[in-house]
């Protein structure tokens, strides 16, 4: 077992004690606590990735108020309520502000195991995911504040930006940030889908509901149930799917196929799109009311090559996992690669800088990564847009900010800004720089 901890809140000694001793005989880890008071300061001593399984009822309060408590705080490790059959709306209530789950008392000895296992299940699929590194990059600040706003809500959010820029990672932060985190994330290729398949994949069928149906399959939307549905190049869906995803949107209810009765639904969803939507519609390619509908907040994840600032930490940090995962024993980069890692034009983003890196560390082996191992080509590490110039301020700031990334060298410099060195020099003069980086 890992090193999850599970928080009981009981005040029943005896119960507490059988919870406890069932959990321990399965490996899990257990903290008593027979308060509320009690619970709150094992919580502020608690991991993220610690469990708390409480009784609704208290001495001095709830778990619900332990629950409201905990959200407030910005605690958004998984919660289950344990209840008497009598109180059961309650507990499903407790779900509105973000209990994972609830298990009748009579059931816990057969229910909580195996949904503490389905947790850490569903945990380990989100670690083996590709790790992404914290940029610190201005314009990746402002995307997580944006982040930190909208995920606590049931706000649908719509991401754009370029293909490898890594919305799914944006998706998944809105997820794991938000009330929904122990609940499934569901993905879907919406490019995959055709007309007729679409129906099924999001909805379901019974069995016998068409020819082929020999068993009953659940959709994505039941899939997805309580947690958040993903929607990724939401723009190729058909405009079939579009009017029939928008009618469950709008009526928060589906049926399968071949059902005779409709199903309701709890789920967030977000979308995520390379393509510009609004010009869609005007080409009626893409639903006004289903974007309306998808498009509650907004986040445009910049391109790599926007984010200068970010190309070396984000290439140091790919390095390590090549070398973790290749057994190899890469150092760094020479001048030569880093001068072509900050000029290349980066048209797939990230997902090409990792590629690129993961390339070149299996070639080095050991030592430095130089400019061959790259293999970025020469039509690629053209002069980049990312820095070009604009207004007086952002001009200056960029100057900057280029010649930082350059060491200093105003050769690079000139080469990342996209500009000739002699309208470096003149814009050095102009904003009063050119002493600073006269040792250059």
């Amino acid at each position: 077992m890992d090193k999850t901890k599970i928080i009981v809140v009981e005040d029943n000694i005896v119960y507490c004690e059988f919870v406890c001793n069932l959990l321990a005989r399965e490996g899990f880890r257990t903290v008593q606590a027979f308060h509320l008071s009690t619970a709150k300061k094992y919580l502020q001593q608690a991991a993220d990735g610690d469990i708390v399984v409480s009784d609704l009822r208290l001495p001095d309060g709830n778990g619900i108020d332990l629950l409201r408590w905990m959200r407030k705080e910005g605690m958004m490790q998984p919660f289950i309520i344990m209840t008497d059959y009598a109180e059961v709306h309650t507990a499903v209530e407790s779900m509105k502000l973000g209990s994972l789950d609830y298990i009748p008392k009579q059931l816990v000895e057969d229910k909580l195991v195996p949904l503490l296992r389905t947790i850490l299940k569903e945990r380990n699929i989100g670690r083996n995911r590709m790790p992404v590194f914290a940029r610190d990059g201005s314009a990746f600040q402002k995307i997580m504040h944006r982040i930190r706003l909208v995920a606590p809500t049931d706000m649908s959010v719509l991401i754009f930006g370029e293909n490898g820029t890594g919305k799914e990672h944006i998706a998944h932060l809105l997820h794991d940030k938000s009330k929904r985190a122990g609940k499934p994330f569901v993905a879907v290729d919406c490019g995959s889908l055709t007309k007729e398949l679409a129906p099924s994949a999001f909805f379901g069928h019974v069995r016998g509901a068409f020819t082929g149906a020999d068993s009953a399959k659940k959709g994505y939307f039941h899939e997805a149930e309580g947690g958040t549905l993903f929607l990724d190049e939401v723009g190729n869906l058909a405009p079939e799917t579009q009017q029939m995803l928008l009618r469950a949107i709008q009526e928060r209810r589906y049926r399968p196929v071949g059902d005779r009765t409709d199903r309701s639904f709890n789920v967030r969803i977000i979308a995520a799109t390379n393509e510009n939507l609004e010009k869609a519609v005007n080409e009626k390619r893409f639903r006004q009311d289903l974007l309306y509908r998808l498009h509650d907040f907004e986040i445009t994840v910049p391109p790599l090559r926007d984010c200068q600032e970010d190309i070396m930490p984000l290439a140091e940090f790919f390095r390590e996992i090549a070398n973790n995962e290749l057994e190899c024993k890469v150092s760094g980069f020479s001048s030569e690669a880093r001068k072509a890692l900050l000029t290349h034009s980066w048209p797939g983003n990230v997902r090409e800088l990792r590629q690129k890196i993961m390339g070149a560390v299996l070639q080095a082996q050991t030592g430095l990564v130089t400019k061959e191992h790259l293999e970025l080509g020469i039509t690629e590490t053209t002069s980049v847009t990312g820095f070009s110039l604009r207004n007086k301020e952002e001009d200056k700031e960029r100057i900057i900010r280029a010649l930082k990334q350059a060491d200093g060298n105003r050769k690079v410099a000139a080469e990342l800004l996209g500009i000739g060195r002699t309208t470096l020099y003149n814009k050095l003069e102009e904003y009063g720089l050119k002493y600073k980086f006269e040792q250059s």
